[in-house]
Protein backbone atom coordinates (compact mmCIF):
# COMPACT_ATOMS: atom_id res chain seq x y z
CA UNK A 1 0.00 0.00 0.00
CA UNK A 2 1.66 3.28 -1.20
CA UNK A 3 2.70 6.21 2.17
CA UNK A 4 2.42 9.48 1.29
CA UNK A 5 5.70 10.82 3.21
CA UNK A 6 6.63 13.97 4.93
CA UNK A 7 9.14 14.32 2.42
CA UNK A 8 6.92 13.55 -0.59
CA UNK A 9 4.85 16.15 0.57
CA UNK A 10 7.19 18.87 0.67
CA UNK A 11 8.62 18.37 -2.70
CA UNK A 12 4.89 18.29 -4.21
CA UNK A 13 3.86 21.43 -2.16
CA UNK A 14 7.07 23.08 -2.24
CA UNK A 15 5.45 26.15 -4.12
CA UNK A 16 1.66 25.62 -3.27
CA UNK A 17 -0.25 26.53 -0.12
CA UNK A 18 -4.05 24.71 -1.01
CA UNK A 19 -6.64 24.57 1.54
CA UNK A 20 -7.40 21.30 1.58
CA UNK A 21 -5.12 17.75 0.91
CA UNK A 22 -7.31 15.05 -0.18
CA UNK A 23 -6.21 11.53 0.56
CA UNK A 24 -7.37 8.97 -1.95
CA UNK A 25 -8.82 5.92 -1.17
CA UNK A 26 -6.28 2.95 -0.50
CA UNK A 27 -3.26 5.72 -0.11
CA UNK A 28 -1.34 6.26 4.06
CA UNK A 29 -0.09 9.77 5.41
CA UNK A 30 2.10 9.38 7.21
CA UNK A 31 2.37 10.37 10.83
CA UNK A 32 5.02 12.78 10.10
CA UNK A 33 3.31 13.78 6.83
CA UNK A 34 0.77 14.50 8.47
CA UNK A 35 2.05 16.61 11.18
CA UNK A 36 3.54 18.80 8.29
CA UNK A 37 0.39 19.26 6.50
CA UNK A 38 -1.22 20.51 10.58
CA UNK A 39 1.77 22.31 10.82
CA UNK A 40 1.14 24.60 7.38
CA UNK A 41 -2.73 24.33 8.10
CA UNK A 42 -3.58 22.31 5.13
CA UNK A 43 -7.01 20.37 5.95
CA UNK A 44 -6.66 16.54 5.45
CA UNK A 45 -9.79 15.04 3.77
CA UNK A 46 -10.53 11.47 2.92
CA UNK A 47 -13.16 12.82 0.55
CA UNK A 48 -13.74 16.27 -1.01
CA UNK A 49 -15.06 18.44 1.62
CA UNK A 50 -18.49 18.67 0.02
CA UNK A 51 -18.77 14.95 0.11
CA UNK A 52 -17.89 14.92 3.41
CA UNK A 53 -20.61 17.49 4.95
CA UNK A 54 -23.64 15.68 2.58
CA UNK A 55 -22.74 12.08 4.38
CA UNK A 56 -22.58 14.27 7.44
CA UNK A 57 -25.57 15.18 7.19
CA UNK A 58 -27.49 12.47 5.87
CA UNK A 59 -25.93 10.66 9.11
CA UNK A 60 -27.54 12.79 11.34
CA UNK A 61 -30.71 12.56 9.44
CA UNK A 62 -30.63 9.11 9.81
CA UNK A 63 -30.40 8.89 13.55
CA UNK A 64 -32.86 11.72 14.14
CA UNK A 65 -35.47 9.52 12.38
CA UNK A 66 -36.46 12.50 9.41
CA UNK A 67 -36.17 11.36 6.14
CA UNK A 68 -33.88 12.41 3.57
CA UNK A 69 -35.04 14.13 0.61
CA UNK A 70 -34.10 12.17 -2.71
CA UNK A 71 -31.62 10.08 -0.36
CA UNK A 72 -31.91 7.69 -2.86
CA UNK A 73 -30.22 10.02 -5.44
CA UNK A 74 -26.48 9.90 -5.35
CA UNK A 75 -24.41 12.98 -4.89
CA UNK A 76 -23.47 14.50 -8.05
CA UNK A 77 -19.14 14.12 -8.11
CA UNK A 78 -17.81 16.68 -6.32
CA UNK A 79 -15.48 18.93 -8.19
CA UNK A 80 -13.15 21.15 -6.90
CA UNK A 81 -13.02 25.42 -7.90
CA UNK A 82 -9.29 25.37 -8.66
CA UNK A 83 -6.93 22.44 -9.79
CA UNK A 84 -2.58 22.71 -9.75
CA UNK A 85 -1.77 21.70 -13.20
CA UNK A 86 1.47 20.12 -11.49
CA UNK A 87 0.53 18.70 -8.33
CA UNK A 88 -2.78 17.87 -8.40
CA UNK A 89 -3.52 19.81 -5.15
CA UNK A 90 -7.18 21.57 -5.09
CA UNK A 91 -8.11 24.95 -4.19
CA UNK A 92 -11.34 27.13 -3.06
CA UNK A 93 -9.87 30.19 -3.68
CA UNK A 94 -7.35 31.03 -6.79
CA UNK A 95 -4.02 32.26 -4.93
CA UNK A 96 -2.30 35.48 -5.90
CA UNK A 97 0.44 33.78 -6.99
CA UNK A 98 -1.33 31.86 -9.54
CA UNK A 99 -3.24 32.26 -12.88
CA UNK A 100 -5.33 29.97 -14.89
CA UNK A 101 -3.67 27.81 -17.63
CA UNK A 102 -6.92 26.69 -19.07
CA UNK A 103 -10.52 25.96 -17.15
CA UNK A 104 -9.84 26.10 -13.56
CA UNK A 105 -6.06 24.39 -14.09
CA UNK A 106 -3.76 27.02 -12.14
CA UNK A 107 0.02 27.39 -12.97
CA UNK A 108 2.23 29.89 -11.14
CA UNK A 109 2.15 33.10 -13.03
CA UNK A 110 6.23 32.34 -13.75
CA UNK A 111 5.13 29.18 -15.84
CA UNK A 112 6.56 28.66 -19.24
CA UNK A 113 3.43 29.24 -20.88
CA UNK A 114 2.57 31.71 -19.13
CA UNK A 115 5.71 33.83 -19.90
CA UNK A 116 4.65 32.61 -23.58
CA UNK A 117 1.55 34.12 -23.27
CA UNK A 118 3.26 37.22 -21.59
CA UNK A 119 5.95 37.87 -24.99
CA UNK A 120 2.72 37.29 -27.41
CA UNK A 121 0.58 40.02 -25.30
CA UNK A 122 3.70 42.54 -25.57
CA UNK A 123 4.22 42.22 -29.29
CA UNK A 124 1.16 42.78 -30.14
CA UNK A 125 1.18 46.03 -28.14
CA UNK A 126 4.11 46.68 -29.91
CA UNK A 127 2.62 46.20 -33.18
CA UNK A 128 -0.55 48.50 -32.44
CA UNK A 129 1.73 50.98 -31.20
CA UNK A 130 3.84 51.09 -34.65
CA UNK A 131 0.54 50.97 -36.58
CA UNK A 132 -0.65 54.19 -34.94
CA UNK A 133 2.58 55.77 -35.10
CA UNK A 134 2.71 55.27 -38.36
CA UNK A 135 -0.78 56.34 -39.17
CA UNK A 136 -0.12 59.78 -37.62
CA UNK A 137 3.15 60.12 -39.89
CA UNK A 138 1.18 59.42 -42.86
CA UNK A 139 3.27 56.13 -43.93
CA UNK A 140 1.71 53.54 -46.75
CA UNK A 141 -1.41 52.12 -45.64
CA UNK A 142 -0.13 48.98 -47.14
CA UNK A 143 2.62 49.03 -44.65
CA UNK A 144 -0.24 49.26 -41.73
CA UNK A 145 -1.93 46.60 -43.67
CA UNK A 146 0.30 44.40 -44.01
CA UNK A 147 1.31 44.72 -39.92
CA UNK A 148 -2.16 43.79 -39.34
CA UNK A 149 -1.94 40.86 -41.03
CA UNK A 150 0.94 39.62 -38.65
CA UNK A 151 -1.00 40.81 -35.77
CA UNK A 152 -4.19 38.64 -36.44
CA UNK A 153 -1.71 35.98 -37.20
CA UNK A 154 -0.44 37.02 -33.27
CA UNK A 155 -3.94 36.51 -32.37
CA UNK A 156 -4.59 33.28 -33.61
CA UNK A 157 -1.34 32.03 -32.44
CA UNK A 158 -2.53 33.23 -28.53
CA UNK A 159 -6.31 31.21 -28.96
CA UNK A 160 -5.15 28.48 -30.36
CA UNK A 161 -2.72 27.83 -27.01
CA UNK A 162 -5.04 28.76 -24.47
CA UNK A 163 -7.96 26.73 -26.03
CA UNK A 164 -5.62 23.70 -27.37
CA UNK A 165 -6.51 24.06 -30.65
CA UNK A 166 -4.54 23.20 -33.32
CA UNK A 167 -3.81 26.19 -35.39
CA UNK A 168 -4.66 26.48 -38.88
CA UNK A 169 -1.75 28.49 -40.58
CA UNK A 170 -3.41 31.26 -43.75
CA UNK A 171 -1.85 34.08 -45.80
CA UNK A 172 0.36 36.25 -44.21
CA UNK A 173 1.36 39.86 -45.77
CA UNK A 174 -0.85 37.86 -48.61
CA UNK A 175 1.84 34.90 -49.04
CA UNK A 176 2.03 31.37 -48.52
CA UNK A 177 4.10 29.86 -46.37
CA UNK A 178 6.82 28.92 -49.71
CA UNK A 179 6.52 32.73 -51.41
CA UNK A 180 7.54 33.80 -47.91
CA UNK A 181 10.35 31.45 -48.00
CA UNK A 182 11.33 32.17 -51.37
CA UNK A 183 11.64 36.10 -50.96
CA UNK A 184 13.33 35.55 -47.50
CA UNK A 185 15.92 33.51 -48.78
CA UNK A 186 16.76 35.42 -51.56
CA UNK A 187 15.75 39.02 -51.40
CA UNK A 188 18.29 40.27 -54.49
CA UNK A 189 15.70 38.11 -57.24
CA UNK A 190 12.22 39.61 -55.54
CA UNK A 191 13.37 43.28 -54.43
CA UNK A 192 17.09 44.02 -55.69
CA UNK A 193 17.97 43.87 -52.18
CA UNK A 194 21.39 42.29 -50.72
CA UNK A 195 21.17 38.94 -48.48
CA UNK A 196 21.88 39.94 -44.66
CA UNK A 197 22.01 43.76 -45.04
CA UNK A 198 23.13 44.60 -41.73
CA UNK A 199 20.54 47.66 -40.24
CA UNK A 200 21.32 51.13 -39.27
CA UNK A 201 19.80 54.47 -38.39
CA UNK A 202 20.08 56.01 -42.00
CA UNK A 203 17.27 53.55 -43.17
CA UNK A 204 14.78 55.19 -41.26
CA UNK A 205 12.28 54.74 -38.52
CA UNK A 206 9.97 52.92 -40.45
CA UNK A 207 12.35 50.26 -41.25
CA UNK A 208 13.62 50.43 -37.54
CA UNK A 209 10.85 49.43 -36.32
CA UNK A 210 9.76 46.64 -38.70
CA UNK A 211 13.40 45.60 -37.22
CA UNK A 212 12.60 45.68 -33.94
CA UNK A 213 9.08 43.60 -34.29
CA UNK A 214 11.52 40.65 -36.59
CA UNK A 215 14.01 40.78 -33.43
CA UNK A 216 10.54 40.43 -30.67
CA UNK A 217 9.24 37.64 -32.73
CA UNK A 218 12.60 35.69 -32.52
CA UNK A 219 11.92 36.21 -28.95
CA UNK A 220 8.73 34.72 -28.80
CA UNK A 221 9.61 31.80 -30.54
CA UNK A 222 12.64 30.99 -28.22
CA UNK A 223 10.07 31.49 -25.09
CA UNK A 224 7.37 28.85 -27.13
CA UNK A 225 10.05 26.69 -27.10
CA UNK A 226 11.17 26.40 -23.32
CA UNK A 227 7.14 26.30 -22.78
CA UNK A 228 6.45 23.68 -25.53
CA UNK A 229 9.53 21.37 -25.25
CA UNK A 230 9.20 17.93 -23.35
CA UNK A 231 10.88 15.22 -22.78
CA UNK A 232 13.17 15.73 -26.15
CA UNK A 233 10.16 16.74 -28.16
CA UNK A 234 8.10 19.67 -29.42
CA UNK A 235 4.78 18.84 -28.44
CA UNK A 236 3.09 22.37 -30.61
CA UNK A 237 5.15 22.54 -33.76
CA UNK A 238 2.07 24.40 -35.23
CA UNK A 239 2.91 27.26 -33.37
CA UNK A 240 6.82 27.06 -33.61
CA UNK A 241 6.20 26.77 -37.01
CA UNK A 242 3.87 30.14 -37.17
CA UNK A 243 6.28 32.21 -35.30
CA UNK A 244 8.95 31.31 -37.78
CA UNK A 245 6.69 32.30 -41.22
CA UNK A 246 5.88 35.76 -39.04
CA UNK A 247 9.66 36.15 -38.68
CA UNK A 248 10.39 35.72 -42.30
CA UNK A 249 7.60 37.52 -43.22
CA UNK A 250 9.12 40.39 -41.15
CA UNK A 251 12.34 40.28 -43.26
CA UNK A 252 10.44 40.15 -46.41
CA UNK A 253 8.60 43.53 -45.50
CA UNK A 254 12.04 44.90 -44.58
CA UNK A 255 13.03 44.21 -47.67
CA UNK A 256 9.93 45.46 -49.60
CA UNK A 257 10.21 49.05 -47.74
CA UNK A 258 14.25 49.15 -48.82
CA UNK A 259 12.78 48.25 -52.12
CA UNK A 260 10.07 51.17 -51.77
CA UNK A 261 7.22 48.69 -52.27
CA UNK A 262 5.73 50.43 -49.57
CA UNK A 263 6.34 54.01 -50.78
Amino acid sequence: MKVITEAALRDELRNNQPEYYCIPEGIILSPAGREYLQQRKIKIVKEPPIQQAQASENKQSTESGVAQPNSDVAAEPWKPKYIDYETGAFYMEKPEHMCQLSGNLLVPKCHPRILFRGKLDSIQTMIILDQAVMADSGTSAKLIEDLNSVLLAMQNIMKCEVLDQELESGLIIGLTNSELHDRSHDPMKFFGIKQMLMPNYTMGTQYAMLNQLRAAIREVEVAATAAFYQNGKCIRKDLIEELNRLSSALHVMMCKWLAGDYR
